[in-house]
């Protein structure tokens, strides 16, 4: 993903969770970026671009059961 789409999507998922503690950080592998919610990993972004006037993005995330019983 290019910086410029990074920003992006980070400015819509702050402005869509209603929360400035969105950030997202690169990986080693170039398909996907590292989603964090307040320094606490959140899930995998991976982008979609094979159809260039088509571009969608597929937000993952995982919950552990072990933190759904500490809740």
């Amino acid at each position: 993903m290019s910086p410029e789409q990074i920003l992006s999507v980070k400015n819509y998922l702050c402005k869509r969770l209603g929360t400035d503690g969105i950030s997202i950080k690169p990986r080693k592998v170039a398909d996907s970026v590292e989603v964090y919610l307040n320094d606490e990993i959140l899930g995998l972004l991976y982008i979609d671009d094979e159809d260039k006037n088509d571009i969608s993005y597929d937000l993952n995330i995982s919950i552990l059961q072990q933190d759904l019983d500490d809740a």
